[in-house]
C-alpha cells in the first residue's frame, strides 16, 4: 500500500467533506456545534488558502483516506495554531497514515514559526485523544480561541519548542 501525503487540491473538497461526515456519523458523534455542520466542512480548500495555515491529505491508490491541518484559528495566541480536520477513513486506521499527516502537521506548524499546537476533541473519539495524549498534547480545562465548535468537550494543547 502506497501513501501518498500532499497539500490539498480544490478538487479535494467534495470527497472530504464526505470522508469527514461519515467518520461522525460512524463514531456516532453528534452533528451540531461540530466540523460536521460547519459550512466550511465544504470548502476546505478555499479555507486552507490563508497565510501560515496548511491541509495535509493521504491519497492511497487514487482515494482519500485521511486528512489533517495547522490553522492560526481565531482568537488564539500568535505563537498558536489549532491542528485541524484530522480525521481517517476506516481503512485506513491502524495503518500509521494517522502518525504519518501528525507528523507532517506538526512539522509545517513549526515551520510556519509556531510555539504551541491546540485541539478540540468530543469523547466518541477516544482513541484519537489517546494518540494526542501520547504525542504530548495536554487536557485544559476550557477552550481556547474561536473555533466555533461549542460541541466538542475535549480541549487540548501541546507546546512545540
Amino acid at each position: 500500500m502506497k501513501i501518498h501525503i500532499r497539500r490539498i487540491e480544490a478538487t479535494d473538497n467534495q470527497p472530504l467533506a464526505k470522508m469527514i461526515r461519515t467518520v461522525f456519523e460512524e463514531h456516532v458523534a453528534p452533528q451540531h456545534g461540530t466540523v460536521y455542520s460547519d459550512p466550511t466542512t465544504d470548502t476546505l480548500y478555499e479555507l486552507f488558502q490563508k497565510p501560515k495555515a496548511v491541509h495535509w491529505v493521504a491519497v492511497v491508490e487514487g482515494v482519500i483516506v485521511g486528512c489533517c491541518g495547522i490553522y492560526p484559528t481565531e482568537g488564539l495566541e500568535k505563537n498558536c495554531a489549532e491542528l485541524v480536520k484530522f480525521y481517517l477513513s476506516q481503512e485506513a486506521r491502524g495503518k500509521g497514515i494517522g502518525k504519518q499527516l501528525m507528523e507532517k502537521s506538526i512539522e509545517s506548524a513549526l515551520l510556519f514559526g509556531y510555539e504551541q499546537l491546540y485541539i478540540e476533541s468530543l469523547p466518541q473519539f477516544a482513541k484519537a485523544v489517546g494518540m494526542y495524549e501520547k504525542l504530548g498534547f495536554e487536557r485544559l480545562s476550557k477552550p481556547l480561541g474561536n473555533s466555533g465548535h461549542s460541541t466538542c468537550n475535549i480541549w487540548m494543547l501541546k507546546k512545540l519548542k
